[in-house]
C-alpha cells in the first residue's frame, strides 16, 4: 500500500461524481475508486456522499468493511496537519 499516491480531504471531496467524474470514498486512511458501483450512481450512495473520509460511518452500514475490497485502492489519505 506504500506505493500508492497520498492525497488531501480537500483533493478527495473534489472526487465527488461532481466536481470530477471520479468517485472516491476513503476508509481507514485508504482511499477507493468506486466510479464502476451502480449503488454510488452520481457521488450518493443512501445518506452518504463521495469525496468523503467514511471510517466512523461505517458502523451505521447495514455490510462490513469487506464491502471494499472490491474496489480498487487508488490512494491514501494524508495524515491532518498537527
Amino acid at each position: 500500500m506504500n506505493h500508492l499516491p497520498e492525497y488531501t480531504k480537500s483533493q478527495l471531496a473534489l472526487r465527488n461524481g461532481q466536481d470530477k467524474p471520479q468517485i472516491w470514498v476513503a476508509y481507514k486512511g485508504v482511499i477507493y475508486d468506486v466510479s464502476e458501483s451502480r449503488l454510488w450512481k452520481n457521488g450518493k450512495h443512501y445518506e452518504h456522499w463521495a469525496g468523503q473520509d467514511l471510517t466512523d460511518e461505517l458502523a451505521d452500514a447495514p455490510h462490513t468493511e469487506m464491502v471494499f475490497e472490491k474496489f480498487e485502492q487508488v490512494g491514501r489519505l494524508s495524515p491532518p496537519a498537527p
